[in-house]
């Protein structure tokens, strides 16, 4: 079985960025953080 990865949201949103796009198999996806800090990833 494959040991999963952590990241921490700090590697991934620097210099107070909200929101980050992600690629994943020729596919954009939006994660950002809410205002209730919350994550949400949409298509």
């Amino acid at each position: 079985m494959n040991e999963i990865i952590t990241i921490d949201t700090k590697t991934l949103f620097t210099n107070n960025e909200k929101t980050i796009q992600i690629s994943h198999n020729g596919k954009v996806y939006v994660l950002r953080i809410t205002k209730e800090d919350k994550l949400i990833l949409t298509k």
